[in-house]
């Protein structure tokens, strides 16, 4: 266990408040970056490590107590797809060495993201669910992924959009395999009929994802890119299956690969109301997804205790 992630630990157990930072990706958009088609932000890590380091370092300055590396969108099962395994370590590599030069000479901790995210078509927000791999082929694509992560020098692994019962299972297990800590973030979103199911995947309900991924018994488990409508829901199903450190970071704007589209971006003191209705459901572990920027970490930083 590293020395900053230790600290976090030590927070963890005394049940004091964590600040996360935001949309790590949508900030790059944000600060000029082109996007792919193809990898969304995940090329920027070569193209512009500038703007990803400044991202980094604007939300130390904000008071986040954690930044999350830009491999998100390096998805194991994307590269696999488009023929890129070879180039995925570089591009995870180039990540995390940013990440942690924003956050030297501070006790911020870097997280190493992994999805289970599949290619998208232009314009849209949907992951290709016709393209699939067999549970051997993907464990493995999720293995190298999170030994990549491991050996680059992350501080633990965030799990980011679990949505299903099936690719987060063993793309978090394959996470924990390397012996790092493992935070698993789960996104839900609801159905015509209210119910709410993994983001994306709606024949997976979000009551049987919450209950495969906290058997797995992570160090802590998030509800995340999720509607700040459906999020107390959301936390209030995910006590009865965990009883550990509960963490929200929600999303506002849309996704038309390869853009996220700034739209209905929640004000900074919306976001710190909800904060603190989720930590009176049990939430002690606070940040943004896609669309949250700076200036929303800042104020959860300074408000929340």
């Amino acid at each position: 266990m590293s020395a900053n992630y230790r600290l976090l630990a030590e927070k963890l157990s005394r049940g004091e408040t964590i600040i996360l930072d935001g949309g790590t990706g949508t900030d790059i958009q944000r600060r000029g970056a082109p996007m792919s088609g193809e990898t969304w932000c995940a090329e920027a890590n070569l193209t512009h490590p500038e703007i990803v380091k400044a991202v980094h370092q604007d939300y130390i300055k904000a008071g986040a107590d954690v930044i999350t590396a830009n491999t998100f969108a390096s998805s194991a099962l994307v590269f696999h797809h488009l023929g890129r395994d070879h180039e995925l370590a570089a591009v995870d590599n180039a990540a995390v060495r940013v990440a942690k030069e924003a956050a030297s000479g501070t006790q911020v901790a870097v997280a190493g993201s992994m999805s289970t995210m599949r290619p998208m078509a232009i314009g849209s927000d949907r992951n290709d669910l016709s393209l699939g791999w067999t549970e051997a082929e993907a464990r493995q694509l999720f293995r190298n992924k999170a030994a990549i992560l491991k050996d680059a020098g992350v501080d633990f692994i965030m799990m980011e959009l679990m949505r299903d019962t099936d690719y987060a299972v063993w793309a978090s297990q394959s996470a924990l395999e390397t012996g790092l800590p493992v935070w698993i973030g789960i996104s839900t979103e609801r159905d015509a009929d209210g119910t709410l199911r993994g983001w994306g995947r709606a024949d997976c309900l979000y009551e049987d994802i919450v209950a495969a991924l906290a058997a797995l018994k992570p160090d802590v488990m998030s509800v995340m890119h999720t509607s700040p409508n459906d999020t107390d829901e959301a936390i209030s199903i995910l006590r009865k299956h965990w009883s550990g450190p509960i963490g929200t970071y929600p999303e506002c704007g849309y996704f038309q690969s390869p853009d996220w589209l700034f739209i209905d971006v929640i004000p900074p003191a919306v976001l710190l109301d909800k904060s603190r209705d989720w930590q009176s459901l049990g939430a002690s572990i606070f940040g943004g997804c896609c669309g949250i920027g700076p200036e929303h970490i800042a104020v959860l930083a300074e408000e929340l205790l």
